[in-house]
């Protein structure tokens, strides 16, 4: 005789009833450094006006997210239980770079269209464990255009802090706009072909931050490659 799903006690597919809904974990994420707005999660994820509504309206009653007040505006942030969901998200964001993005050959090419902001957010899951285990260096960004600004990424001991704002003595400072430091952190740009053409300019020491981190772009022949480029 076969159970009803719902009479199996396995706490993987249970967990999942709770947070198995596709934006839950996404959201989750994007509130972990902080309260945000409506919008701002808007632009982060990209969730349509009435999905992100019943998505948080949902997170509220399953009591993973609360309303707050921003400087006098309506915002949402991270219960205790949700933060306690930060090392699931976390897992899930380093298996899709280890295995799923070269395992599946999933499409890359939407990711061109991404912002400085999604990248940077994200470089702590991309960082490279065996090569970042011993350094210890900073990297300051200084990106132009549209979704520019300055960030600061720090590496040492196999850890990697973002922050905005600028760096205390960097070690190596980028300048680039912002859609070619894109182009170059996700791996669709040649990081020296851009130095070259004037593109992107590097100052200070050696290291590199590709050496550091994985690329996701596609190589000629279709094949997905964490290739480094330097």
């Amino acid at each position: 005789m076969i159970p009803r799903p719902v009479h199996v006690f396995d706490p993987v597919a249970r967990a999942l009833d709770v947070v198995g809904d596709k934006w839950t974990l996404v959201l989750v994420r994007h509130l972990l450094p902080g309260p945000r707005g409506f919008q701002e999660l808007r632009v982060r994820t990209g969730i349509a006006p009435r999905v992100l509504s019943a998505r948080l309206r949902k997170m509220i009653e399953a009591g993973f997210v609360e309303q707050v007040s921003i400087e006098g505006r309506s915002g949402y942030a991270v219960t205790d239980a949700g933060r306690d969901l930060e090392p699931i998200i976390s897992a899930i964001a380093r298996w899709y770079v280890h295995h799923a993005i070269s395992d599946l050959g999933l499409d890359t090419d939407p990711f061109t269209e991404t912002s400085a902001t999604s990248i940077f957010e994200s470089l702590p899951q991309l960082l490279r464990d065996e090569r970042a285990k011993d350094a210890n260096v900073t990297f300051e960004i200084r990106l132009t255009g549209e979704g520019g600004g300055v960030w600061t990424v720090a590496i040492k001991d196999g850890v990697c802090d973002v922050r905005s704002g600028f760096a205390e003595g960097a070690d190596v400072r980028y300048t680039a706009d912002a859609r070619i430091w894109c182009g170059v952190a996700l791996g669709f740009l040649d990081a020296r072909e851009a130095a070259q053409n004037g593109q992107l300019s590097k100052e200070g020491g050696r290291q590199a931050m590709d050496h550091y981190f994985h690329q996701i772009a596609r190589t000629q022949n279709g094949a997905v490659t964490g290739k480094e480029r330097r």
